[in-house]
């Protein structure tokens, strides 16, 4: 064990005084200050460094800390906590930033326990706007934790904590309970950690507690974290698609930022707080308000800080539970068609799951179920007919479509295929009271197993989680060969519940996969398409 003794009494830097604890994690803890030289308050960050004998890798800490923030305060104004100093004394770092006048999450949830879910949609949105402006200049977070996250009781919140990942002594997260499995195992991370982290905070902030809790030491949570399943969630509600399509253990399955975004305003605006947000009055606001030498008063008014210890477990986080379980139950990436069942020649899988992939041959984009497709040129609109399955489905389908086939296995479960002679696309409807909770798993262990049958059957990217019409969802894209032409298929698969489940699968010649009017025609399916009433 390493013990980093700080007194009250003396000024980190010679200038700043240490008030009042605001927040402890593993290898750190946030302190309300006071600059004495300025006379403004502030807050300090204390970061436990690993042994560095000719003290370089401090120096590259302190750069790093004030790079990144200048670089995100110039990509968020007001959004990311303006560091001011950063200094390194003893082998801890102390990060200063200006004076935040709100509450870190964390004691905001302690405070006041479980959000509603619009209260945490917005802060979701706020910190999604700040993650995606880190993301598009290649900057992770890669500490994000309700630590890091000032609530304030106006405007949007402020995030803290840029270009400290990796600075810490092992183990290298600072809030174990939040961290990624990618984290837990001590790999390369990127934005997928974040995007985790999100959800993490997400789950935390409906469920009254983190997905993972707190083990008897940082190197068991991190173990949990990487083998243990997802405790489902049981107050999360509409949320419940992303939070779980965000902490999906294989960080490829992830929810992407754009469904995200999409998920969390469909919350917000639908289901809106019954109260206004209440944030309580910041600490370092009241000490502010109460005047000078309002840390001494605070002190002596009994806050037992004369000495503070921070205890840094420096053990590595190596071992695995063998016992440990596989994650989640939900998806949620791309929230328009990806991908279609069988046409065009397959584009380049993006390195992130994204709501929806943009074709490689046309700028045209492709379409999703709430937004009509942006074309490169004007083409004719198709006439389309609302069709009503005697199954009870319906959907809107271009003039002259009816069903070509139907097989049905009792009540259990049953295939529709739609189309028109001599028109070479089609669309299939399944359906099925015997899928699985997690749509993923559902077109990777009970779907593609079949269509590998086929030798020339080849995917066409991940299959990447989805929500679709605020149900959990999952779409598949791949290429095979029917009847010697060469066709392409998007696959959407999503859960109503009661282990029963519906499919769509798309299919259309390769060939034509980027026709505007094939787009135009996949849009209007998926935005119509409506299960029968219960």
């Amino acid at each position: 064990m390493v013990k980093a003794h700080v007194s009250t009494q003396e000024l980190v830097a010679g200038r700043y005084r240490l008030v009042e604890v605001l927040h402890r994690e593993t290898n750190r803890v946030c302190w309300y200050g006071e600059d004495v030289e300025a006379g403004r308050p502030c807050l300090l960050t204390q970061t436990g460094l690993p042994p560095d004998p000719d003290g370089e890798s401090a120096r590259r800490a302190v750069a790093r800390v004030v790079r990144m923030a200048e670089t995100m305060g110039r990509l968020c104004p007001g959004r990311v906590a303006a560091v001011v100093d950063a200094v390194e004394e003893y082998g801890t770092l102390w990060t200063v930033t200006e004076w935040i006048d709100g509450i870190p999450l964390g004691e905001l949830l302690e405070r006041q326990g479980a959000f509603g879910h619009a209260r945490a949609a917005r802060i979701g949105l706020e910190l999604l706007d700040v993650l995606e402006a880190g993301h598009s200049e290649g900057i992770t977070h890669g500490e994000l934790s309700p630590g890091q996250v000032f609530v304030p009781d106006r405007g949007p919140v402020v995030v803290t904590g840029f270009g400290l990942a990796g600075a810490t002594l092992v183990p290298r997260v600072s809030a174990p309970s939040y961290a990624s499995p990618e984290q837990a195992r001590d790999e390369r991370i990127g934005p997928a950690a974040d995007l985790w982290a999100l959800g993490a905070m997400l789950y935390a902030m409906v469920e009254g507690r983190p997905p993972f809790r707190d083990r008897d030491s940082p190197e068991t949570t991190l173990k949990g974290v990487d083998r243990l399943p997802l405790r489902g969630p049981v107050r999360a509600g509409p949320l419940t698609p992303t939070v779980q399509g965000l902490l999906r253990k294989n960080s490829r399955e992830r929810l992407g930022r754009q469904a995200v975004r999409e998920a969390l305003s469909r919350v917000v605006t639908e289901e809106p707080d019954a109260l206004p947000d209440e944030t309580p009055v910041p600490l370092l606001r009241r000490l502010h308000d109460a005047g000078p030498g309002r840390g001494r008063r605070t002190m002596a008014a009994g806050t037992a800080l004369a000495v503070v210890t921070v205890t840094v477990a420096v053990l590595a986080a190596t071992g695995r539970l063998s016992t440990d379980a596989d994650d989640s139950a939900a998806d949620a990436p791309p929230a328009g068609p990806t991908a279609s069942a069988t046409g065009g020649e397959p584009a380049q899988p993006a390195p992130e799951p994204t709501p929806t992939r943009q074709p490689t041959q046309k700028p045209t984009p492709t379409p999703s179920p709430t937004r009509s497709p942006t074309t490169a040129a004007p083409s004719p609109t198709p006439a389309f007919q609302h069709y009503t399955a005697p199954q009870g489905f319906s959907v809107s389908l271009p003039r002259g479509w009816t069903a070509l086939s139907t097989t049905q296995q009792d009540d259990l479960a049953y295939r529709v295929v739609l189309g028109a002679e001599g028109d070479p696309r089609t669309l299939a409807v399944t359906y099925s009271t015997r899928v699985g909770d997690d749509p993923v798993a559902v077109w990777r262990d009970d779907v593609e197993p079949g269509l590998r049958q086929s030798g020339d059957y080849r995917r066409v990217g991940e299959i990447r989680a989805t929500t679709y019409q605020g149900r959990e969802a999952a779409d598949m894209e791949w290429l095979a060969t029917v009847d010697g032409t060469r066709v392409h298929t998007l696959g959407r698969g999503f859960l109503i519940g009661g282990g029963r489940g519906y499919s769509l699968r798309w299919t259309t010649p390769a060939a034509d996969w980027d026709d505007p009017a094939d787009q135009q025609t996949l849009e209007t399916v998926l935005r119509t398409f409506e299960v029968p009433s219960v």
